[in-house]
């Protein structure tokens, strides 16, 4: 308990506090750790993930899974999906999710496009309610006229707000080029799935960044209170 993390975490457990940010001092492993151990996750989740909401003026956009899961397999892919369109909705934000690839819907096949194929299918049948397709190109999940091309009969139209990354480096590559490159906030990364809002910033994070990430754990907290009731 001698450890800020840890005992932020208690804090949580034990309903002294709604929910903890961290990491501005802290890796993300010490952030979560604690987490993982204490608060655990919500029944039917396997593991939580890490998404950065990306904003821009009036656009908004979700980028998951940026910093937790190194190489997730098909099943747990599919289940950051999900998470991630649950996500999206706390910020108002219809979700049409793609599932990211090098590939867009067979027109290359390897280990690693069938792999998005493959949870993109779990994530359908799982979560029928939601738009989900895969696997994609970003620019044909996210160009209208592109997509006419290479994807005319999905509906995603290129019209895609949430944006599922095959694995943590393409994932944290792609939020870090968003940000910096073209000029969006990145919010997060916020931590989905834990019984408990818990969030970790980055250690390259300012004092808007602190302030926003709060917001949303108190609207994580405000909206996981609600579904009890």
């Amino acid at each position: 308990m001698k450890n800020v993390n840890y005992f932020g975490t208690m804090l949580v457990y034990m309903e002294k506090a709604d929910g903890l940010v961290s990491g501005a001092a802290h890796s993300t492993g010490d952030t979560v750790r604690p987490a993982l151990q204490i608060i655990k996750t919500q029944p039917g989740i396997k593991r939580t993930s890490g998404v950065f909401v990306m904003v821009k003026e009036d656009k908004k956009f979700v980028f998951g899974d940026c910093a937790i899961n190194i190489s997730p397999n098909e099943e747990e892919l599919a289940e950051i999906a999900t998470a991630t369109a649950d996500t999206a909705k706390l910020f108002n934000i219809d979700p049409k999710v793609a599932m990211l690839s090098f590939s867009t819907l067979g027109s290359a096949s390897s280990q690693e496009t069938q792999k998005v194929s493959a949870a993109t299918k779990i994530a359908q049948e799982s979560r029928p309610d939601l738009v989900i397709d895969g696997e994609f190109q970003f620019d044909a999940a996210f160009v209208p006229a592109v997509a006419q091309k290479k994807a005319p009969d999905s509906p995603l139209k290129g019209e895609a707000n949430v944006f599922i990354f095959p694995s943590l480096e393409s994932g944290n590559l792609g939020y870090k080029i968003a940000q910096r490159l073209g000029g969006y906030d990145a919010i997060g990364p916020i931590l989905q799935g834990l019984n408990k809002p818990v969030n970790d910033l980055s250690r390259g994070c300012n004092v808007d960044d602190v302030y926003k990430l709060s917001l949303i754990t108190a609207m994580q907290a405000i909206t996981q209170k609600a579904a009890q009731v």
